[in-house]
């Protein structure tokens, strides 16, 4: 596979044109830094390497052939003698491929630590979490991880990685871009420049966005590109060509959790789904920053020497700083909830003058059997829904969430059975109220 090369050529003067001779390969990057979104499919590449000027006019070159790389979108900057050393322009070199060329002129003969800056595509995050709960379920361990993919073609070795939660929109795909390789100028008009391509085919905004986020590195930015986080995995890591690496983001102990069970036969079938709640804010010992789209693996001590259990898997939406969340963790065998119809009847049967029926009502008396096998108590949301014009009279207390909608909400101790009792009321036709 080819790799990405960067190699400086000498200015030797020939008859009538620059002969691209003595070119001498470049010491490998002193620093790589990779910034990478997980709403787009790219990555913001910004590199250090030293280079070894002579005084007078100098060529640098630049291949992409074998990466993802936008070639619109380089750039190459002097970060020591920066006074000293001018960029005259900027060209694709004719009859090369993959390939552009600065030409240069130093008034300082020496090393010179230069910056070069890029997007590609083909490098991609994502995070996963795990969640371990203490056997009470009323604390968790939760750790975050991401993971890293690289597809780009280009190996990152020791690089310092920083990843964008977030939405970016993109002018163009920037991987389109890269697999156009060298723009074709029209009949009669010279090559574009790498900034008049940087305009016109990547766009100022996304570059705007990205310098800001650069500088406000710890905020969450709000701007016509949407709402984004940056940050930084500490230390530095390889990030090699058709590899994926998974480090570590964060892992705080004792971040309270609510454990409850829901049962809605419409939403969840006849089982009871167990769910884990908590917040990302500060009081959680959470909230420094969103988290990002991802999954979930749950696990519950269920001995003394902290032997897990596992509960579930889950995924979880991008969790803003101070929202709440539910991790919907699966049906759970250990709480049951068992509706049973016990009497039906219609009554209040209304006729027209020609003895069609056009009103009736209904009452079905139910039956809700709870039983609670687990170890500890457990807090059972219970909703039922009813079409129409209807009533619930009961003896529990409920809450009406809508129009066709109750819910009960109760704790059952460990071990415990009990039942729920309720009469339903539909009115129907002529006798619904209007």
């Amino acid at each position: 596979m080819k790799r990405l090369f960067i190699i400086l050529l000498a200015a030797v003067c020939l008859p009538n044109a620059q002969a691209r001779i003595n070119v001498t390969s470049l010491p490998g990057r002193d620093s790589v830094q990779l910034t990478i979104y997980n709403s787009a499919d790219l990555t913001l590449v910004k590199e250090t390497r030293t280079l070894t000027l002579k005084k007078g006019r100098n060529r640098l070159e630049f291949s992409w052939a074998g990466t993802l790389i936008d070639p619109t979108s380089v750039e190459f900057r002097p970060i020591t003698h920066a006074d000293e050393v001018e960029i005259l322009d900027i060209r694709f070199p004719p009859r090369v491929t993959n390939t552009l060329e600065w030409n240069i002129h130093s008034e300082f003969a020496g090393e010179v630590k230069t910056e070069i800056r890029y997007f590609t595509s083909g490098i991609t995050w994502n995070a996963d979490y795990v969640c371990e709960a203490n056997a009470n379920e009323n604390q968790m361990t939760f750790a975050g991880n991401v993971r890293i993919t690289n597809r780009s073609g280009e190996d990152y070795p020791k690089a310092q990685i920083r990843l964008v939660v977030g939405v970016v929109r993109l002018v163009e795909k920037i991987i389109d871009l890269a697999r156009q390789g060298q723009p074709a100028p029209p009949a009669g008009v010279s090559r574009p420049t790498l900034e008049t391509a940087t305009r016109a085919r990547a766009g100022n905004a996304l570059g705007a966005a990205l310098r800001e986020a650069e500088e406000r590195q710890n905020e969450v930015v709000k701007e016509a590109l949407g709402e984004y986080f940056l940050y930084t995995v500490g230390g530095r890591d390889t990030i090699a060509n058709g590899w994926s690496k998974r480090l570590p983001s964060f892992n705080t102990a004792e971040v309270p959790i609510v454990s409850y069970y829901k049962y809605e036969k419409e939403r969840y079938g006849a089982g009871v789904m167990r769910f884990y709640k908590f917040k990302n804010d500060e009081k959680s010992k959470l909230g420094k920053e969103p988290l990002p789209d991802g999954s979930v693996m749950a696990f519950r001590t269920v001995t003394q020497d902290n032997l897990y259990n596992f509960v579930g898997r889950t995924a979880v939406k991008y969790i803003p700083i101070d929202e709440e969340v539910e991790m919907q963790l699966g049906n759970d065998a250990e709480v049951r909830i068992a509706p049973k119809m016990m009497n039906w009847q219609k009554d209040a049967i209304h006729f027209d003058k020609n003895g069609n029926v056009t009103g009736w009502t209904t009452k079905a008396t139910w039956q809700i059997e709870l039983q609670n096998s687990k170890s500890i108590p457990v807090t059972i949301d219970i909703r039922r829904t009813f079409p129409g014009d209807w009533e619930v009279a009961t003896e529990d207390k409920f809450e009406k969430v809508d129009a066709k909608k109750i819910k009960f909400v109760l704790q059952l101790n460990p071990g415990e059975k009990r039942t729920l009792n309720y009469t339903l009321t539909t009115r129907h036709g002529t006798n619904a109220t209007k």
